[in-house]
């Protein structure tokens, strides 16, 4: 049966009141979460940004869900933090923590670093990194000079069950690509021919584990109100995978959705929208139909408690009958 998870999004809510609301999640029905991490938001609008690593140690403590969590090891974390930290939440918490390494975008990074690599130079560090971390998860001293240094780094509490190294992949290329380095495979909504060919080429690139669906949905009383709040927190988030990894700052995000005058339609291309739990639910008996495993659901209001409710109420128990 496909498990059905939380998404707390740190962009949009304050750490203190998201830690609230996956404590909600659980008791509503709710069986695994996952958390975003990011320096910045997506936008203004949003206006919000936890440190993850911080609130995951909380939010594992406080609840009995698995979690996992979006990475990206190369600026502002060097892939032997990256190592550690996830060590030692592997170590307090083993079984329930995994990672999805990915190669980051420039909103993140800016801040810390001058430089934003392109795209293959980002992927080839990621391919690095994945055998960094893997390799002081099992307790070795690592040296290497390219593209990742390090110095004989050895992470001293290695973990007894080790995190699952995920890739997250927007397109078959990177899901071929990372396939045999991943012990997992996580992506976010698209058209469902689009979600076949990305499964597809995880599958034939020889990936074996685990795929995750990041579903990014509108939920409200009514069907305005739904396409209201997706207006208002989610159409800087709908250009294609090189804008998103490319603009730099949350302004940037809010004046390209501006320039391209981002209206309903086009969000309804990323964002599931509807006021029908009934809708929300067929949608996701598609995507589990598919293959996926694990659905983690995004409701991009920032009220998150009517969502819960609403969804622990009528739309999980039609996915557990089916």
């Amino acid at each position: 049966m496909t498990v059905i998870g939380f998404h707390a999004s740190h962009e949009q809510i304050p750490p203190e009141r998201l830690l609230r609301d996956v404590q909600h999640a659980e008791q509503a029905g709710f069986a695994a979460a996952m958390c975003s991490d990011h320096l910045e938001p997506w936008s203004p609008r949003q206006g919000h940004s936890g440190f993850a690593l911080s609130w995951l140690g909380a939010a594992l403590a406080t609840t009995s869900l698995p979690f996992g969590f979006v990475h990206a090891p190369g600026r502002r974390y060097h892939p032997v933090v990256t190592a550690q930290a996830t060590a030692t939440l592997a170590r307090m918490f083993p079984g329930r923590v995994w990672v999805a390494l990915g190669s980051g975008q420039k909103l993140n990074e800016r801040a810390v670093s001058p430089e934003w690599p392109a795209k293959e130079q980002r992927q080839q560090f990621l391919e690095a990194s994945f055998d960094v971390v893997r390799r002081l998860h099992a307790g070795e001293k690592v040296t290497c000079d390219g593209p990742v240094h390090a110095d004989r780094a050895r992470v001293w509490d290695a973990p007894e069950v080790a995190p699952a190294l995920v890739v997250p992949a927007l397109t078959p290329a990177t899901a071929r690509r990372f396939a045999p380095l991943a012990d997992g495979l996580i992506t976010v909504n698209q058209p469902l021919e689009d979600l076949r060919r990305l499964l597809d080429a995880y599958r034939e690139g020889g990936g074996t584990g685990r795929a995750v669906l990041q579903v990014h949905l509108s939920w409200a009383a009514s069907e305005e109100q739904a396409r209201a709040v997706a207006r208002d927190q989610w159409r800087t988030n709908v250009f294609d995978p090189v804008t998103m990894a490319e603009l730099s700052s949350p302004q940037d995000y809010e004046r390209k959705a501006v320039q391209e005058d981002v209206g309903d339609e086009r969000i309804a291309g990323a964002v599931n929208v509807s006021a029908d739990l009934g809708r929300h639910a067929q949608w996701l008996h598609e995507y589990a139909e598919l293959g996926f495993d694990e659905l983690q659901l995004h409701h991009v209001g920032q009220e998150q408690a009517p969502f819960i409710d609403a969804f622990g109420q009528g739309v999980l128990p039609q996915l557990a009958g089916g």
